[in-house]
């Protein structure tokens, strides 16, 4: 009987673990500039902690790849960063921007692990989510800390369970009622991205000011907008609501106009955040029970989808698409062998 690590690896395994390798490739590179240029030695065991684990799993995913005779996949390398550039970001924004990512990390691991059936390949997503929490949890501790960042609104406990009695609850686009305050849940997924949008701005902002391709600049000029514009419509809502908009002191971007990364690996963390947002903004709709909130939300879908659409073709042109592996083309093949 066959067990299932010896299985042959499948197509939505193999392309969960290409993702793994370009994802990670990638991290490497951020935390290498980020390592180089910290001086706070707590922040520097936090990026020099993730950075061993990403390169481990790296090393781990070659090993797939090669024993299954796939190609390996070009992903991130040493050109695409500059050793000796100057900080592009402060220290404080390393390890938000390292914190977003753990985030982004744990949901996409989780989802790959619901699509793997090898149990080898189980358990290396097991590892890769559980190596991503630890550093979220460490780098949540260490901005806390610092108090760079600050918790979500607080509202007054419930001091007794209540059910809803009218379809008013519901309702959010009556202009002659109020409408109900905002429930801790719709709260909490308007926060999230409010939060990564703010980080986001900053991470466009460094984006734009240093990159050397002009379409390049303009998407990330484009994204700083685009975030921008999303952080005050969430805001909007909790204030509404009379709910308390925290806001971030720390995490700028320096004045440096020279990239410490290739527009090419900008581009692609570009995709992947914002790939993060239709996610996020997807389940916030979900979860929200007044009307008016989903409405809202796929306003912000579309914007973010059309940004998305103009990011992919910038990356397109500059030939800076790597393909992911595919399925035989058997229209071409039956064509191919009817021309011999």
């Amino acid at each position: 009987m066959t067990t299932s690590d010896h299985l042959s690896i499948s197509a939505a395994e193999l392309g969960s673990l290409w993702m793994g390798y370009e994802n990670k490739t990638m991290n490497m590179r951020f935390l290498e500039h980020y390592m180089e240029k910290a001086e706070n030695q707590d922040a520097k065991k936090i990026l020099a902690s993730y950075y061993k684990k990403e390169r481990n799993h790296v090393e781990t995913l070659t090993k797939i790849f090669q024993e299954e005779g796939a190609a390996l996949p070009v992903g991130y390398t040493e050109k695409d960063v500059e050793p000796g550039a100057a900080r592009l970001f402060d220290e404080m924004f390393d390890i938000m921007h390292l914190r977003l990512i753990t985030v982004i990390n744990m949901g996409l691991f989780t989802v790959h692990l619901s699509m793997a059936y090898r149990d080898d390949i189980r358990k290396l997503y097991q590892r890769f989510t559980a190596d991503a929490q630890e550093a979220y949890d460490q780098t949540t501790d260490f901005l806390l800390k610092h108090a760079a960042i600050p918790r979500p609104p607080y509202i007054t406990l419930p001091k007794e369970v209540e059910f809803a009695k009218t379809k008013q609850y519901m309702s959010g686009f009556n202009l002659f009622s109020q409408k109900r305050p905002l429930n801790a849940v719709e709260i909490g997924h308007i926060y999230q991205p409010l939060e990564a949008n703010t980080i986001g701005m900053t991470l466009m902002a460094g984006f734009a000011q240093s990159a050397q391709n002009k379409d390049a600049a303009k998407i990330f000029f484009d994204g700083k907008d685009l975030a921008k514009q999303i952080v005050t419509k969430l805001s909007d809502l909790l204030r509404d609501s009379d709910v308390h908009t925290p806001s971030m002191w720390a995490g700028n971007a320096t004045d440096s106009t020279n990239a410490p990364f290739s527009d090419k690996m900008m581009m692609y963390q570009t995709s992947v955040f914002t790939n993060f947002g239709m996610t996020s903004n997807a389940i916030g709709s979900a979860f929200s029970l007044r009307s008016d909130l989903p409405a809202k939300m796929a306003k912000t879908a579309a914007d973010i989808f059309n940004f998305a659409k103009n990011s992919g073709q910038v990356i397109v042109d500059n030939g800076w698409l790597e393909e992911p592996p595919q399925a035989e083309d058997r229209t071409q093949l039956a064509k191919g062998k009817s021309n011999r």
